[in-house]
């Protein structure tokens, strides 16, 4: 989860190696579209994406779902509007712990 909204995680299923490889490729070719985005590489950086998407459905990450209970694909939903809203409510701030909490502490 990412500021309230639910991510995909990876396929836990998938053996190490291949998780890693596949992480691996992933930074690599986000790594080309930094650098590509920067010299104006527009093709390069098409290319590049193409990597990302195709590593994020190997991942697990994007596409059909790895998970076999049925439970709905919330991916980039907003908690509170999901049927984990009860949960999400009860998760402590990280932002507060954090000190880095987008409105200020009440009572000070």
């Amino acid at each position: 989860m990412v500021r309230g909204r639910l991510w995909r995680r990876s396929n836990p299923a998938l053996p190490e190696n291949r998780r890693a490889a596949l992480v691996s490729e992933l930074t690599d070719a986000r790594r080309i579209i930094g650098g590509a985005g920067r010299s104006g590489d527009t093709d390069a950086v098409a290319a590049a994406r193409t990597r990302v998407h195709a590593a994020k459905v190997a991942l697990g990450e994007r596409g059909p779902v790895w998970w076999d209970d049925d439970a709905p694909d919330l991916n980039r939903h907003m908690a509170r509007n999901t049927p984990y809203a009860d949960w999400f409510a009860r998760l402590p701030d990280p932002g507060v712990e954090a000190g880095t909490a987008d409105r200020p502490d009440e009572g000070t």
